[in-house]
């Protein structure tokens, strides 16, 4: 039995991640669903990786997910804790001393245009799903935006890079030349949007479990 750690993204919270707890429970799993301290204008990095390791407790056999923004700080818990294998979930892939902030320009992102936030966030959602995303965004106001990424290098962890083919906020072929650029990996792709875990949470969960050794 595996730990999975869900990591949500940028002005996300658990809720994020509700369809897919069972689908990995239901196989035998355990989850930890923390909530970074988002709304706190005084926390950075450091409390993000304590709330985790708090959430955490004395789980074993961690498997940590970061989806989109939560890839920040999926691989600073593999510094905290013994990681067994980090999964980042359509993400932003930091460098070392690299601010968050300043990811967009260093990775040359240009977001889709004439598209609602729903569009770009919530295609292949269902319908109802996504009507009710909108009660759980959490205003991000922490300070880690502005911090320089604290780790020197990444993590000697098992790390698997997994993008969503239609991903509108970010693109397969840009995820793809992140993944190449900052990793040297090629990621593995899934269907779905950047909201995959709402859209397709039962492929997700196939696809995380099939990641552990056997």
């Amino acid at each position: 039995m595996a730990t999975f750690v869900l990591i949500h993204g940028g002005g996300g919270s658990a809720w994020d991640w509700h369809l897919l707890v069972p689908e990995l429970t239901d196989r035998g799993h355990d989850v930890v669903v923390p909530e970074l301290p988002i709304e706190d204008r005084s926390a950075g990095f450091a409390e993000f990786c304590d709330t985790v390791v708090t959430a955490v407790g004395d789980r074993s056999d961690l498997v940590v997910v970061g989806h989109s923004y939560g890839a920040f700080t999926a691989p600073l818990i593999a510094d905290k804790l013994p990681v067994r294998l980090i999964v980042l979930l359509t993400p932003m892939i930091p460098k070392p001393g690299e601010k968050p902030g300043d990811w967009w320009r260093n990775t040359g992102h240009r977001g889709p245009e004439g598209l609602s936030e729903e569009q770009q966030f919530y295609n292949g959602v269902p319908a109802e799903v996504a009507a009710a995303a909108a009660a759980h965004l959490r205003e991000q106001v922490s300070v880690e935006w502005d911090e320089p990424w604290p780790l020197d290098a990444w993590p000697d962890v098992s790390t698997k890079v997994l993008i969503a083919r239609d991903d509108r906020f970010f693109a397969a072929d840009f995820l793809r030349r992140v993944a190449a650029d900052r990793l040297g990996v090629v990621p593995d792709e899934i269907d779905g949007g950047h909201a995959v875990a709402l859209s397709h949470p039962r492929q997700l969960a196939d696809r995380l479990i099939a990641y552990l050794p056997h």
